[in-house]
C-alpha cells in the first residue's frame, strides 16, 4: 500500500534523522551524505569516489546499519570471479564437499545493502554480473532466478591507486544512480576533531552509535514511489529540464565556452533518456525533501552534476583529463541555460 501524505510526511522526518546520524559520525561530509539520501529514495545505486581514507568505506557502513535489511559486503580483488558472488565451496569434517550460497544469494529477499569495496579491483566478467543485479534485482544461478526487491548496491574505488585495477566502462557506470566525490574535509576544526577526538579513531564503535534501522528498508519501494507521484512538474520547468538534455550534447549551442577546449568537438554523447529519467527522479526526491509537492529549478541543480556529469561522453582525447573538464562542463551548462 502507497503511504498517504500525512504518512510521507513522517518518513520525511525519519530521512532528517538519518540524515543527522550519517553527518555525526562522518564529518565534514555533508554533500555525500545529503546525496545518498536522495539515492535511497529514488531507490538508484552510489558509486563514492575519491582518495584513500576520506571516509567512503565507513560513510556506507553507517549508511546500511541505518537502513537496515540484511547486509553483505565483498572486497574488489584482482583474483575475484563471477562464481564467488554466488556460492562458494567448503570441506566438512567427514571429508565431503559443501555448496553454500555467496554473499549475493545468502540473505534471499531481505537483502539490503550489498557493499562493493574498491569495485574497481575486481575483473570485467564480475562487473558484468552485477550490472545483471542492478538493473533487474535478480540473478539466475542453480537452475533457478533469485529476486532481491530491496537490493541497493553501494560501491567505492579510490582514485588514487590505478595499477591491477579494472575500471568501469560507461555502460556500467551508467548503471549507478549517482556518482559522488568523497573529498577531504577543508574545515580546520573539522580535521582536529578527526585527529584528536578518539571517537572517529574507532570505526566499529562509531558505526555501532548510529540508530539501526532509521529507515524500514522493507518499505522504501512504496514511500519512492509515492514521492515520484507526490511530486509534479510545471510546463515550463519541464522545458527546463529539456533544455538542460540538449546542452548535455550540444553545450556549443547555449554558448558554454571552456578556456583552452574546441566545445563543438568535446562531447561524443550527452545524457540517455534513462539518465534524464534519473535526473527527475533525484530532483522530485530533493523536493520532498524540502516539503514541497512540485519541482522548482533548484532542485534540478543540487543532483545535476552528481547524476548527469558520468553519463555524459567526451571524445576519447579529452577522456583523460575528465576530472577536471566535466565539473567545468556541468557547471556552465547550468549557468548558460536560463532558469524559468
Amino acid at each position: 500500500m502507497n503511504p498517504t501524505p500525512s504518512a510521507l510526511a513522517d518518513w520525511r522526518e525519519r530521512a532528517t534523522a538519518f540524515e543527522q546520524s550519517l553527518n555525526a559520525v562522518v564529518l565534514g561530509q555533508a554533500h555525500p551524505v545529503r546525496s545518498l539520501l536522495i539515492s535511497l529514495f529514488a531507490r538508484g545505486h552510489v558509486l563514492l569516489e575519491g582518495d584513500v581514507g576520506v571516509g567512503k568505506t565507513t560513510l556506507l557502513r553507517a549508511a546500511a546499519r541505518a537502513l537496515g535489511g540484511a547486509y553483505q559486503r565483498v572486497e574488489g580483488t584482482v583474483d575475484l570471479m563471477p562464481s564467488d558472488l554466488i556460492y562458494h565451496t567448503w570441506i566438512d569434517d567427514a571429508g565431503q564437499m559443501r555448496i553454500d550460497p555467496g554473499p549475493l544469494l545468502s540473505q534471499g529477499d531481505a537483502l539490503s545493502v550489498f557493499f562493493f569495496n574498491e569495485i574497481n579491483r575486481a575483473r570485467p566478467q564480475v562487473h558484468s554480473l552485477l550490472l545483471r543485479a542492478m538493473a533487474e534485482r535478480s540473478v539466475t544461478a542453480f537452475n533457478r532466478e533469485y529476486y532481491f526487491p530491496h537490493f541497493i548496491l553501494f560501491a567505492d574505488r579510490n582514485r588514487v591507486e590505478k595499477e591491477e585495477t579494472f575500471e568501469l566502462p560507461g555502460a556500467a557506470r551508467d548503471r549507478f544512480f549517482m556518482e559522488v566525490l568523497v573529498k577531504s574535509p577543508d574545515d580546520d576544526e573539522i580535521r582536529k576533531q578527526l585527529m584528536f577526538d578518539t571517537r572517529f579513531q574507532d570505526t566499529d564503535k562509531l558505526i555501532e552509535s548510529v540508530p539501526a534501522a532509521i529507515l524500514p528498508y522493507d518499505q522504501l519501494n512504496d514511500v519512492a514511489a509515492s514521492i515520484q507521484k507526490h511530486v509534479q512538474a510545471s510546463p515550463a520547468l519541464q522545458n527546463y529540464a529539456l533544455a538542460l538534455w540538449q546542452a548535455t550534447a550540444k553545450p556549443q549551442d547555449v554558448g558554454v565556452q571552456l578556456s583552452g577546449i574546441d566545445v563543438g568537438s568535446l562531447v561524443l554523447a550527452g545524457a540517455s533518456p534513462r539518465g534524464m529519467g534519473m535526473l527527475m527522479r533525484g530532483a522530485r526526491v530533493v523536493a520532498w525533501l524540502a516539503g514541497r509537492d512540485y519541482l522548482m529549478p533548484e532542485d534540478i541543480r543540487e543532483v545535476f552534476y552528481d547524476i548527469i556529469a558520468h553519463r555524459v561522453f567526451l571524445q576519447p582525447v579529452h577522456e583523460l583529463h575528465r576530472d577536471v573538464i566535466a565539473p567545468a562542463l556541468m557547471e556552465a551548462v547550468l549557468a548558460q541555460v536560463a532558469a524559468p
